[in-house]
């Protein structure tokens, strides 16, 4: 899918901002994130109350919060998220493509897969690209977006292209850094570089460690058009977050 698609479908900003992002701006690439399996409803929903007050440009959270989610974001202009495969990828593609068919029922616009983390690391590209072509379909299908988290603090450099090469080959619309559960997190770096490897026609997303405006703003200059944080009130105030994510 194209980036002017996916731009049309609402689901990301320029690959190439006009203008760098500011505090004004900056909310409207983030995606507001509450992964933690603990998390109680209530916790849920003072994110989704947080990100309709600060426009953030979606909420993210476990499939179980699919359906809490969207009910309390209706009427605000903040997308839905969901996570598949979620934290390490060691899914079977067709769980992961129900699971994501799923989420979409339940009211997901967009969907954050990880992929098969093992054969990223034995190079195996067939292996990728089935994997999230599986889920890419059942996401479009439902009219939604797909999002690859490629989990680059456990790739190789090579590795990460291999894995951005199969998301762009395999129809996803965003690749994505890391969970932010299995060690490290996006760096600028890693930003040039996916952006390098999927071209301007995916969106590529930072998550993982963003935690203040200064931290989101090069992220944006490398190339990435969506920040995925639960530090995002601090980063819109210009203050320093502590989330690990």
């Amino acid at each position: 899918m194209s980036n002017e698609a996916t731009t049309a479908a609402g689901s990301t900003t320029p690959a190439t901002p006009d203008a760098p992002a500011s505090a004004g701006n900056i909310a409207s690439y983030i995606d507001h994130t509450l992964l933690k399996p603990e998390a109680s409803e209530a916790e849920i929903l003072k994110v989704c109350a947080e990100a309709a007050e600060y426009k953030f440009k979606s909420v993210c959270v476990n499939p179980l919060w699919v359906k809490t989610v969207k009910t309390a974001l209706k009427g605000s202009g903040v997308l839905t998220c969901s996570v598949v495969g979620f934290p390490l990828g060691a899914t079977p593609s067709d769980v992961k493509a129900f699971e994501a068919r799923g989420a979409v029922l339940d009211g997901a616009e967009e969907v954050d897969m990880v992929i098969n983390i093992a054969a990223a690391r034995a190079n195996d590209k067939g292996a990728l690209v089935d994997d999230i072509a599986a889920v890419a379909e059942a996401v479009h299908d439902g009219g939604a977006i797909l999002k690859v988290i490629i989990e680059t603090a456990l790739l190789k450099d090579a590795q990460k292209v291999l894995a951005c090469e199969a998301a762009v080959e395999a129809g996803a619309d965003f690749v994505k850094t890391s969970t932010g559960f299995n060690g490290g997190g996006a760096t600028a770096e890693d930003i040039a570089l996916m952006r390098r490897a999927v071209g301007p026609g995916l969106g590529v997303k930072a998550s993982g460690g963003v935690r203040s405006l200064a931290d989101a703003q090069a992220m944006i200059a490398a190339g990435a058009t969506r920040i995925g944080a639960s530090s995002g009130i601090a980063i819109v105030k210009g203050e320093q977050g502590s989330s690990a994510y």
